[in-house]
């Protein structure tokens, strides 16, 4: 079903009647829904549970809500955290046909590069659509984007597969010393870094520089630019295999700056490769990692602005880090269960980034999507291409970043709703059936309660049957449609 320009103009002018975002936000305090069978309508949520839920998943599904209301957020979040023990055989069978994304390099450079590339998007948005274990890919995304890398540079296409797998999915969970240890004897990073043209005779301190300012200390960590020419120096040799066993990780000491070095005010004698691995080592395990970690993990989960908003917690998450040698799910503890589960209800509102808006939609109206390309081109249009963000500090967290570029969000929503996306079909009449409403507001507040958790308030309810005025509200297809393009694209559900 195509709905007319007329019809566009006034969900958009209902969209834009509410682009005050940050005034609607506390207005919309929760989210809702996703894939998987509904077989229960959810019951509007007045406790906090669902905007809990919407920053730790890519949209809570209805089961999800139930079982977190039943079992308690706190517990919740730790089964969360023991993913392993999560089924998710499901997710498993959807990603099977994507051969390429378990091939070591060698062999995926032998695939075609355009098929590699969108294999590698269509794994990571089936799992983060359907699988069970949400805090788990929520991570892996975290860390996609603090380790970023992009697949538009040189090998990066096929190393990034490497990457993926036995970097951020094999550590996200884990520690942050065996992640940074793993990403920086990465093939990928060092392509992309251009620690490959890094010689004695040449050095490239990139690799080096991002190393620190982005990976570990962050940007106002004390360190000097001395500090990151010695890094480099440190890093000389540290390179990718070609020809046979093309891909690998090596070290060619023929390339090695075998002078003396001093790193921090650590004093470092020539020792080969095990001279930047002692850094990595410091890295690792200094406060200003710690903190900035914490920072970014806060400004994640709970609020784009740490320091005004949870300077505190910030502090504890920094103190568990510290105090467990860099274990993931500590940190994790205390931001999720310190911040989430007890300061609920004050939150402030995080915008969805593109990515985050994608998923949610397709998860909580009980989508069902073979992942088309149709899909990972809107987050292009979005701004937030696939594993090609050209810059090395990943895409932006903070709300401004994305809140200017809502006409495409407004043509996903459209598309989704009418199932103009090929391979991607949401069962409208299904849901309509399942909510029992019978007259257009009642629908609006189950569909509302389903996308935001909440119903629409009266004024908000009214604009939208405003806006559909015109269309033959019996036709019970055309009116899912149109509803849901508008609740999709309404202010409301742009934030978590």
């Amino acid at each position: 079903m195509n709905l007319s320009r007329r019809e566009f103009l006034r969900l958009a002018g209902l969209v834009a009647a509410g682009a005050s975002l940050q005034a609607c936000a506390p207005l919309y305090a929760e989210l809702a829904g996703g894939p998987g069978e509904i077989s229960q309508w959810p019951t509007p949520d007045s406790s906090g549970l669902f905007r809990a839920l919407s920053r730790i998943t890519y949209g809570p599904r209805v089961a999800e809500r139930r079982y977190a209301a039943q079992i308690g957020l706190g517990n919740w979040v730790e089964e969360q955290l023991a993913y392993e023990g999560i089924k998710d055989l499901g997710t498993m069978i959807r990603i099977r046909p994507y051969d390429s994304i378990n091939l070591e390099a060698d062999a995926a450079e032998a695939y075609e590069k355009q098929d590699v590339i969108e294999e590698l998007r269509r794994a990571t948005l089936t799992r983060q659509i359907y699988s069970n274990r949400q805090l788990y890919e929520v991570m892996v995304e975290f860390w996609t984007d603090h380790f970023n890398i992009s697949v538009a540079k040189g090998d990066c296409w096929y190393l990034k597969v490497v990457d993926d797998r036995e970097v951020i999915r094999a550590h996200a969970l884990g520690n942050f010393r065996d992640l940074l240890w793993a990403s920086a004897h990465s093939p990928a990073m060092m392509i992309y870094l251009d620690n490959q043209a890094n010689l004695a005779e040449h050095p490239n301190e990139n690799y080096a520089r991002e190393l620190m300012e982005l990976h570990t200390l962050g940007v106002d960590a004390g360190y000097t630019q001395d500090d990151v020419m010695e890094l480099a120096r440190c890093l000389t040799g540290w390179t990718v295999k070609e020809h046979f066993w093309r891909g690998e990780f090596t070290f060619d000491d023929d390339v090695h700056d075998n002078g003396t070095k001093q790193v921090l005010g650590k004093v470092i004698e020539p020792n080969g490769i095990s001279e930047a691995e002692s850094v990595l080592e410091v890295l690792a395990t200094h406060p200003a990692t710690a903190r900035f970690v914490s920072h970014k993990l806060v400004q994640r989960f709970i609020t784009d602005d740490p320091e005004a908003d949870a300077p505190e917690l910030v502090e504890r998450a920094t103190e568990a880090f510290l105090a467990s040698d860099g274990d993931i799910p500590s940190v994790l503890r205390v931001i999720l269960l310190d911040g989430l589960v007890t300061q609920t209800p004050a939150l402030p509102p995080k915008y969805k980034r593109p990515l985050h808006f994608i998923t949610s939609a397709l998860r909580m109206l009980n989508a069902e999507t073979s992942i088309p390309k149709g899909v990972y081109e809107y987050l292009g249009f979005m701004g937030q291409p696939m594993f090609e963000w050209p810059t090395p500090d990943g895409p932006p967290e903070r709300a401004n970043a994305w809140t200017s570029n809502l006409m495409p969000r407004w043509k996903y929503a459209l598309a989704l709703s009418t199932n103009d996306l090929p391979g991607t079909e949401v069962k409208l009449n299904k849901l309509f059936d399942l909510a029992g409403a019978s007259d257009p507001h009642s629908v609006i507040d189950q569909l509302s309660t389903l996308l935001i958790g909440v119903p629409f308030p009266q004024n908000e309810r009214d604009q939208m049957l405003a806006a559909m005025e015109g269309r033959a509200l019996d036709d019970i297809q055309q009116f899912a449609s149109v509803l849901v393009a508008g609740l999709v694209a309404a202010p409301a559900f742009q934030w978590r």
